[in-house]
């Protein structure tokens, strides 16, 4: 089973969205945090620790997870999106799009693509 987490600030549309669409991907458990400290699920070092793989939505996310998460990160791949703060919960566009951005991921994991 792969670990794999969505990290945005709030934790409200983007990485929430994220988790719902590939949460039924088989054999990938995953989660969804944000950074901020008034976030729905803050991030926490235990989240860190417990990722293989964690997508950050834009590239300042990542910068703060690096300094504010650093003694946690050993092993993790991390890996920006470079997805806007532009779109709400589940919008069809957002799905398109993080579906469209993942599916090589996915490919190279399991060797098929995002549709189940």
């Amino acid at each position: 089973m792969k670990h794999i987490l969505f990290i945005c600030s709030q934790n409200k549309l983007r990485s929430p969205t994220a988790e719902i669409i590939f949460s039924e991907k088989e054999g990938f458990n995953v989660l969804s945090a944000g950074l901020n400290n008034d976030a729905e699920i803050p991030l926490t070092s235990e989240l860190v620790e417990w990722s293989e793989t964690i997508f950050v939505m834009e590239k300042a996310q990542r910068n703060k997870l690096q300094k504010k998460f650093r003694k946690n990160l050993k092993k993790q791949r991390v890996i920006c999106l470079d997805i806007p703060d532009d779109y709400e919960y589940m919008q069809p566009e957002l799905v398109k799009l993080l579906e469209h951005k993942l599916d090589n991921f996915f490919k190279r994991i399991t060797g098929s693509g995002t549709e189940s």
